[in-house]
């Protein structure tokens, strides 16, 4: 079979038009079942959730084998980017970690050493603010917040 050369050549430049479409599109937003072990790592079981109003939930997650605690936000229904955090604190260390910015799925993740450790920690989308204090204590009780700015 005899191919003909701008045959040959059309295809070319039309698989490179391709080609430099897709590179020049920007990151895909991550997809409405992204978990909080996909953000943190398969080792961290959520632990403790508080929703963000109606827009997502904010995770507390642990690491058995490192002792380490992990925060996410994670939007109910990505999209636009937004402005979101998350964060966790450990009053016992002083040890504190965040992350904010605008995202199109979630904020983190987020790690301290939280073993043997009361916790603090939250998040926000948009105007909503989630404040978790004194969890996972034992046989304290935690204190929740949500707030809107």
């Amino acid at each position: 079979m005899i191919f003909n050369r701008s045959l040959l050549a059309g295809t070319a430049l039309a698989a490179l038009a391709v080609g430099a479409t897709t590179v020049l599109a920007g990151p895909a937003s991550a997809a409405p079942n992204t978990t909080a072990q996909k953000v943190c790592g398969s080792s961290y079981k959520t632990v403790n959730s508080a929703p963000v109003g109606t827009q997502g939930t904010v995770y507390l997650t642990y690491n058995a084998s490192n002792g380490k605690n992990c925060v996410a936000t994670i939007r109910t229904n990505p999209g636009a980017a937004r402005d979101m955090g998350a964060w966790v604190y450990v009053p016992d260390t002083d040890e504190y970690a965040q992350d904010e910015g605008a995202y199109t799925s979630y904020a983190g993740p987020t790690y301290v050493q939280g073993k043997a450790h009361c916790v603090d920690w939250g998040g926000h989308i948009d105007n909503v603010y989630v404040y978790v204090t004194g969890s996972n204590c034992a046989a304290l009780k935690e204190h929740r917040v949500t707030t809107v700015r």
